[in-house]
């Protein structure tokens, strides 16, 4: 999965699914044992969970990137190469 981000100890990722089909414009936030998916319009937890604080992190950060994360979501359905974002300061 190609890491686009990382901070407090989360990992962002985000990667092409296999056999062509795309699910709603999603991330994948890990940290330690946890992982969620989180949706991007809107910011929600989809599957899997994270410690509050840590969810509270990505969050934020989402908030902060939703059209980093939005550019890089369409990079994804083009298969193209994906753009670092800025870590959570």
């Amino acid at each position: 999965m190609p890491r686009i981000s990382a901070f407090y100890g989360i990992v962002i990722t985000m990667y092409w699914e296999t056999g062509g089909q795309h699910h709603a414009a999603h991330f994948h936030a890990t940290y330690g044992e946890h992982e969620a998916s989180i949706g991007i319009e809107p910011l929600v937890v989809l599957d899997g969970s994270l410690p509050v604080r840590a969810l509270g992190h990505v969050m934020e950060w989402a908030a902060l990137h939703e059209q980093e994360l939005r550019d890089n979501w369409q990079r994804v359905i083009e298969r193209t190469a994906l753009a670092s974002i800025e870590p959570l300061a």
